[in-house]
């Protein structure tokens, strides 16, 4: 039965003549911030619209088309892809290639787990009280960056400019006017309004060498860095830096469908399953670490243009996958993107990394996790500082190899030991209780 809240359900068909901008519409809504990732860590945004495109129709097909969920690139991996790309400069290819794969192969790994074995075990050791802080970590440990590329935190004898900030300002600026006040489809692509502003008034200032734009051809082959063709050598250690970050995705892999579900009135996580979901967002994942590109996860951006549009299509989702891979060939607007300055990419960031921090704190609040009570406040508080403090890692050895931890992998440790340590785990939980924490899902 098709659900009556809904324009178009799951499986409805959209006539000819509007399908192609129903698709154009999720486009736009992932553009922005698929687009950026890539940017961010240091890889071609070719690779990365390609690999959401068919990283998208792989989920379509693992989920027997019942799932209307587009993948793009992950913010959360942001810092640690950064880290696996600097831990060894000569095998930095296939270091991240691997890492990514990694990813993906944990993901498949859990839905088979939780499919016999349930999700109980995962809320037990990961509370919210643990998870919340964890992604607050992520997004945090990304200020420096984002106020080094503002332009606001500059060298000893640099001197700031000026220009630069007021790009950045300009940026930060239309992307909150368009959240607060934009109506309708606007509402819809603050950050990709922001970014066109911003990089419009770079190059009416002369900001932008477009010489970059001019040299490319209309048509071109995605920059694939395919694993092992740039060596065979891969440092293992890497794992121990995505490792945790994918163990706190897995939470919002779930808190997605669940989002999702809510509005198209379906239970997802039982129809087509949370296994379902998960092995197809691993081998999305597995099938970008194979040709370079970035960590994928379901996109709010697109579950909001669902919620907006009350159209579910999975046809219409099909089709803006297939517009990324095709985007992903256009040599002129992979170019134009490879341009954007650095002012714009800090006044996105300012916005964007402040959002991923507050999806933290959403966590605790969703979950009604009691901020008076002393065991869940040492428990923040502590995984905070550390986190932040060390966000940009510590060396330590191990069995006299020299291992670089994260503030991600840091405070995810810490904060399991304390769960696990301190009295009246319960709390944790927030007033929903360990039962209604885990959602229901396919036994």
């Amino acid at each position: 039965m098709g659900n009556s809240n809904l324009v178009l359900d799951i499986h409805d068909k959209p006539s000819t003549k509007i399908w192609a901008l129903l698709s154009l519409q999720h486009i736009f809504a992932m553009f922005g911030a698929t687009v950026l990732v890539p940017i961010l860590v240091g890889i071609p945004v070719s690779v990365a619209l390609f690999t959401s495109g068919v990283g998208t129709l792989i989920y379509i097909v693992c989920t027997k088309a019942k799932s209307p969920v587009y993948l793009g690139s992950s913010f959360a991996y942001i810092t640690p892809l950064i880290a696996v790309l600097a831990f060894n400069t000569e095998n930095a290819a296939q270091n991240y290639n691997v890492a990514v794969i990694l990813v993906g192969a944990i993901y498949v790994l859990m839905s088979f787990i939780f499919r016999f074995f349930g999700t109980e075990w995962f809320y037990k050791i990961l509370p919210p009280v643990v998870i919340g802080p964890v992604i607050m970590v992520i997004g945090l440990g990304l200020a420096n960056y984002a106020m080094t590329s503002f332009g606001l935190v500059v060298g000893d004898q640099v001197a700031i400019d000026w220009q630069h900030v007021g790009v950045a300002t300009l940026t930060t600026g239309i992307i909150i006017a368009i959240t607060i006040y934009g109506k309708g489809g606007l509402k819809l692509i603050p950050v990709l309004i922001g970014v066109v502003s911003g990089y419009i008034c770079a190059a009416l200032l002369g900001m932008i060498d477009f010489t970059l734009v001019k040299e490319a051809a209309i048509f071109s082959f995605p920059e694939f860095s395919v694993l092992f063709s740039k060596g065979m050598t891969v440092n293992w250690e890497v794992l121990f830096i995505v490792f945790p970050v994918t163990i706190v995705t897995l939470s919002e892999h779930i808190g997605d469908h669940i989002v999702l579900g809510t509005i198209i009135n379906k239970n997802l996580l039982a129809d087509p399953g949370l296994h379902r979901t998960l092995l197809g967002d691993g081998l999305a994942t597995m099938f970008a670490g194979i040709v370079g590109g970035p960590v994928n996860t379901t996109y709010a951006e697109n579950t909001g243009v669902i919620s907006l549009t009350k159209i579910a299509s999975i046809y219409v989702i099909g089709g803006a996958a297939v517009g990324a891979i095709f985007l992903a060939f256009i040599g002129k607007i992979t170019a134009i993107i490879q341009t954007i300055p650095t002012a714009v990419i800090g006044g996105v960031s300012i916005i964007l990394f402040g959002m991923i921090a507050l999806n933290g704190v959403r966590v605790l609040v969703e979950n009604n996790v009691d901020l008076k009570n002393e065991r869940n406040v040492i428990m923040i508080a502590v995984m905070l500082i550390i986190g932040v403090g060390a966000a940009a890692g510590i060396n330590i050895r191990i069995f006299g190899a020299p291992i670089s931890v994260s503030g991600i992998v840091l405070v995810a440790i810490v904060g399991i030991i304390l769960h696990q340590l301190l009295p009246n785990k319960a709390v944790a939980y927030g007033s929903n209780n360990l039962e209604t924490t885990i959602p229901k899902e396919e036994k």
